[in-house]
C-alpha cells in the first residue's frame, strides 16, 4: 500500500511588500509650449509641516552714506520681515545688516528673497522698491559692469549711454521689461519679474560690450507688437528683428609721412655715388686749386645777381600804377540824327506868321 498523503494547511496570505510600497508615478517631462504662462503655485503658512532644525543668516555690509538711511527705514524692514518670522539686525558700527530665521519661519525660500532685499537697500535702492522681491513672482540681479573695460573713459561714457539723455533709455528699458532699474556706481540693480531680469541683464551686457541699447529695445518693441498678432505669433522672427553690424574702427594715429613700399626686386638697389665719382662725371676732379675756386666764385657772384634783380624787381613793383578797372557800362549815342528839311519847313511858317500879324493901333 502506497503512502497517504497529508493535506497541507492552508495559509491566507496578506498583503506583500509590493503591495505595501506606494506605486511611483513618473512626473511629466512632455515639452512645455510656453514656460513663461506657467503660474507658480502659492505657498502659505502650514504648507511646511515640521519646522527648520537648523538656523540660517546672511551679514551685507553696507557703505557709511547708506547708514542715516537705513536707520530710518529700519523698522519698515523688520515689519515686513516680521510676517516670515525673519530676524533681521543692523550693525552701526560694524556697518553690516543680517537677517536669520528662526523657529517659526514657515518659509524656506525666504531666507534667500530677505538676502536679496537687504543686498538692494545696500546698493542705493530704495525700500519701497527692495521689499517687491518678497513676493513669489519677482526676484532681484544685482549686475557687476567695470569688469567688461579697463579704460575709465570708456566705462563712463558707456554707463552714460546706458542712462540715456535725461535717464529716457533708462525709463524706456524699464517700461519694457516690467523692471526697476537703478544705475548706481560699478553696479546695475534690478527689481522685477524672472523674465524681465533676464532680458535687462541681455541689455546690460551689449550696452558694455559697446553695442548701443537701441537696438535691443528696438528688438524688444518689435517682439512686444509680433506676440499680439496671431499669424506671426509662432513664427521664426529672426527677419524682423535688428542686426547689430559692428564697426571696428582702429584709432591707432596714424604716421604723417608714411612709406610707399616699392615693388620686390631680387637685386640690390644701385650703390650711392661718392663724391669723387660726381666730381669725375662734372670734370671737376680734373681742375686745378686756382681754377676750383675761380668756379666758385663765379657762382657765388651768379648767385648774387639773381639775388640783386629779385630785389630790384620787388622794390618797382610799389612804383607800378595798379590798372584801372574797366567799366562794363555800354556808352550811350549822343549823335542825333536831325532832318534839315523840317527844320526849314519850320522856319518858314514862323517867318509866315509873324508877317500876318498886324500892327497894334
Amino acid at each position: 500500500m502506497g503512502r497517504r498523503k497529508k493535506n497541507k494547511p492552508v495559509i491566507e496570505k496578506g498583503p506583500g511588500l509590493k503591495d505595501l510600497i506606494p506605486k511611483w508615478e513618473a512626473p511629466v517631462t512632455d515639452p512645455v509650449d510656453n514656460a513663461w504662462s506657467l503660474t507658480i503655485p502659492e505657498f502659505k503658512e502650514g504648507d511646511m509641516k515640521e519646522k527648520l532644525f537648523e538656523q540660517s543668516s546672511f551679514n551685507i555690509l553696507f557703505p557709511a552714506y547708506r547708514e542715516e538711511y537705513l536707520k530710518k527705514s529700519w523698522p519698515l524692514v523688520q515689519k515686513a520681515l516680521a510676517d516670515y518670522h525673519i530676524k533681521a539686525t543692523l550693525d552701526t558700527v560694524g556697518g553690516s545688516m543680517e537677517v536669520m530665521t528662526t523657529r517659526k519661519t514657515w518659509d524656506p525660500s525666504i531666507i534667500l528673497k530677505s538676502r536679496d532685499m537687504i543686498r538692494l537697500l545696500a546698493r542705493s535702492v530704495p525700500f519701497e522698491q527692495a521689499v517687491k522681491v518678497l513676493q513669489d513672482e519677482i526676484s532681484a540681479d544685482i549686475i557687476k559692469i567695470n569688469t567688461y573695460t579697463r579704460n575709465k573713459e570708456k566705462f563712463i561714457k558707456r554707463r552714460a549711454r546706458l542712462i540715456g539723455p535725461g535717464g529716457c533709455t533708462l525709463k524706456s528699458i524699464e517700461l519694457l521689461t516690467n523692471c526697476y532699474v537703478l544705475v548706481h556706481g560699478s553696479t546695475v540693480a534690478g527689481v522685477g519679474p524672472y523674465r524681465g531680469l533676464q532680458q535687462l541683464r541681455r541689455i546690460v551686457e551689449d550696452t558694455m560690450n559697446n553695442v548701443h541699447p537701441i537696438y535691443n529695445i528696438k528688438a524688444l518693441m518689435i517682439k512686444r507688437e509680433l506676440a499680439r498678432d496671431p499669424v506671426l505669433k509662432n513664427e521664426n522672427w529672426e527677419k524682423f528683428l535688428p542686426k547689430f553690424k559692428s564697426k571696428n574702427i582702429s584709432k591707432r594715429k596714424q604716421p604723417k609721412n608714411k612709406k610707399i613700399k616699392k615693388p620686390y626686386t631680387p637685386f640690390p638697389p644701385a650703390q650711392p655715388q661718392s663724391n669723387t665719382d660726381k666730381q669725375l662725371e662734372s670734370g671737376e676732379y680734373f681742375l686745378n686749386q686756382e681754377q676750383k675756386k675761380a668756379k666758385k666764385t663765379k657762382e657765388i657772384s651768379d648767385r648774387h645777381e639773381e639775388a640783386q634783380k629779385k630785389r630790384q624787381e620787388r622794390r618797382e613793383q610799389a612804383f607800378v600804377p595798379p590798372e584801372e578797372a574797366k567799366s562794363t557800362e555800354k556808352k550811350t549815342d549822343t549823335k542825333m540824327d536831325i532832318d534839315v528839311d523840317e527844320i526849314k519847313k519850320k522856319v518858314k511858317k514862323g517867318l509866315k506868321k509873324n508877317n500876318n500879324i498886324k500892327p497894334s493901333t
